[in-house]
């Protein structure tokens, strides 16, 4: 689906469902994913072509995303999904 596709329903969940319904966090999440995998897409598609230790690089930044928000989540649930900052409150 497209992130367009995503927004759209974000959208539509948005005006029938309270902030902390399952499908519309789920929504919120996979329209943040949708994004960021087409950024990524065209990003990599306009770059040369990297190098092995540039490529595990970025995958260790990517990583360390992943298990700020798995730590962040033990504290605060919103962050598992992705809708609160470590330490604050869900969006």
């Amino acid at each position: 689906m497209s992130w367009t596709s995503e927004r759209a329903r974000v959208a539509s969940l948005t005006r029938s469902r309270p902030a902390n319904d399952p499908d519309l966090v789920a929504a919120r999440r996979d329209l943040r994913y949708e994004r960021l995998a087409a950024y990524i897409e065209k990003t990599v598609s306009e770059a040369p072509l990297l190098t092995d230790e540039q490529f595990d690089q970025l995958a260790v930044l990517l990583r360390r995303g992943q298990q700020q928000l798995t730590a962040a989540a033990s504290v605060n649930p919103a962050t598992k999904l992705g809708f609160a900052e470590p330490g604050g409150d869900a969006a």
